[in-house]
């Protein structure tokens, strides 16, 4: 039975969206009350930099990641099933999108656990590497939707998917180049500052990056009410002769 009424594992997709854009809210909110950052379109890492809202965007994140990688997982799993049915794709696929897509979750949790004031440069590598291995992630699985249809997927959810993968892959050049234009790590912009319009850029596409993602993880939800995963145990007969 699902939980929160909701079939199969429905619950999963639908709890990793809502728990990411809190994530992401939550933090914001916080450290524009605070005046630590200015309202208008911050970094997203800049409303995680100060306490109190760098231990609220570090918990959060890191159980996001958490969420990701088991999302991603049961996508793999659900995946799996079906391609052993209907022989779908190439089976190695399946599982290389899975390696990409806990490749991100790995950076986003490195994200949370090493943030702006503390190891810089492994906090900007990790970055990169969630939004890189996240955009990578969700056109692969964009493309196997398409090889899923209409068995699993129908026609309208994989043009949707494949939208928002595009609009993600887009947007992710300008975020990288601005971001190495504007160079300085400044939590409070102003526009009069030098860099204004590259780091306003930069931000804009990664807000529409990052909200790609939860959208993209929402387009799972359809997908995961037809599907249950189980956990067997078995007792070995002979344990007792070890």
């Amino acid at each position: 039975m699902g939980l929160c009424c909701m079939p199969g594992m429905a619950f999963l997709p639908s709890l990793l969206v809502i728990w990411s854009s809190a994530a992401f809210i939550i933090s914001y909110v916080i450290s524009v009350l605070e005046g630590h950052v200015e309202p208008f379109v911050p970094y997203i890492s800049d409303t995680g930099t100060t306490p109190p809202e760098s231990g609220v965007f570090g918990f959060m994140i890191s159980v996001t990641a958490v969420l990701g990688a088991a999302t991603m997982y049961t996508r793999y799993l659900i995946l799996q099933k079906l391609n052993s049915a209907y022989n779908l794709m190439w089976p190695y696929a399946n599982f290389i999108s899975l390696i990409i897509g806990l490749i991100g979750c790995l950076g986003m949790w490195l994200v949370a656990a090493f943030q702006e004031t503390s190891v810089l440069i492994v906090h900007e590598a990790a970055a990169l590497v969630t939004f890189c291995f996240g955009v990578l992630y969700i056109l692969s699985q964009s493309i196997i939707s398409y090889k899923s249809c209409p068995q699993w997927n129908k026609k309208l959810i994989c043009h949707i998917r494949m939208a928002i993968s595009v609009v993600s892959f887009i947007a992710i050049f300008p975020m990288i180049i601005c971001a190495l234009k504007v160079g300085s790590l400044k939590p409070r912009w102003q526009p009069s500052d030098q860099g204004y319009s590259n780091h306003l850029t930069s931000a804009i596409c990664e807000w529409i990056v990052a909200f790609g993602f939860v959208t993209f993880f929402l387009t799972f939800i359809r997908d995961f009410q037809g599907a249950n995963v189980t956990i067997s145990t078995e007792i070995l007969d002979d344990y007792g002769d070890y």
